[in-house]
């Protein structure tokens, strides 16, 4: 069940790229200030529901740094990559963290890398190639050297966050929604600083924003950090190569994109690369089948 908890949070990130498209203008921290504190706010009405108290939120500092630099960092760093490189290069490289976390779960206690986990991962990577590069020519250049290495850091510190997390399992996830509220602080700081402020224009983005910070950038977040702690964090890393494909199969179904053989063939392989990195779970059922007489 934690590893469907895991899997929700992928989908839900299948939202991001059509809810973002329907935004408008909004410059990235100032995105990222409004849909975290939507976020937390998702966290406090459950806290609220479940009658959990405040006390949740007392914590080590290894606990908040971890789950504040996981959040904030990937973001702030995503942003600053975009910046420095084109978008393919930059989301390509940026989407190594899925085949980083299960190479990285070799180190987790308890934990056994095979290798339909690395080749699995290995075959998501290449259908998100496919996708990424379908959105624009993939030129590595030296002159870009700056934006990869900040996206590199952005793959780096999702996947540090989520394995370290796995090593906090005793923390609940409910303190999630303290890291969501730290990370809007620290976005609204940055755009201050680095941005101007533009407002949405009219309801439809307004609902994006809105969108955004319900799923993608708010439950996305719970769900995951409960999937990775109590989960298979090796079959959630290699599927998490599902949601570029599926973000991009939801703009195709919402007229934002266009269904090519590419896509088809992305789907192929991150599909089987799943279906690998799953050999465990197929088995485990195949075992509970009551035997013929």
């Amino acid at each position: 069940m934690a590893t469907l908890f895991g899997f929700s949070a992928v989908l839900m990130w299948a939202l991001l790229a059509l809810f973002t498209a329907r935004s408008g203008q909004v410059p990235p921290f100032q995105m990222n200030a409004m849909t975290f504190a939507i976020g937390s706010l998702v966290g406090l009405a459950w806290l609220i529901a479940r009658r959990t108290p405040l006390g949740v939120f007392r914590q080590p500092p290894r606990v908040w740094l971890t789950g504040v630099v996981g959040l904030f960092g990937y973001h702030a760093l995503y942003f600053a990559a975009l910046r420095h490189a084109p978008a393919a290069e930059a989301s390509l490289i940026a989407y190594l963290w899925p085949l980083l976390i299960v190479l990285g779960s070799a180190m987790l206690p308890g934990e056994r890398l095979r290798w339909f986990h690395g080749l699995g991962a290995l075959l998501g990577l290449s259908g998100a190639a496919l996708i990424i590069g379908g959105r624009g020519t993939i030129d590595f250049s030296p002159a870009h050297a700056t934006g990869y290495l900040l996206a590199l850091g952005c793959a780096l510190f999702w996947s540090a966050y989520s394995l370290l997390s796995r090593r906090l399992a005793a923390v609940p996830s409910e303190t999630v929604a303290g890291f969501c509220l730290a990370t809007a602080l620290l976005s609204l700081l940055a755009h201050l600083v680095f941005e101007p402020t533009v407002w949405p224009s009219d309801v439809g983005q307004w609902l994006a924003i809105l969108g955004l910070g319900l799923l993608p950038v708010g439950a996305a977040f719970y769900v995951w950090d409960h999937g990775v702690k109590h989960g298979d964090i090796q079959l959630i890393g290699a599927s998490s190569y599902a949601a570029p494909l599926l973000s991009t199969l939801v703009l195709c179904l919402a007229g934002e994109a266009r269904l090519t053989g590419g896509i088809l063939a992305a789907a192929a392989l991150i599909t089987t690369g799943a279906a690998l990195a799953a050999q465990p779970v197929f088995r485990k059922l195949a075992s509970r089948r009551p035997a013929k007489a």
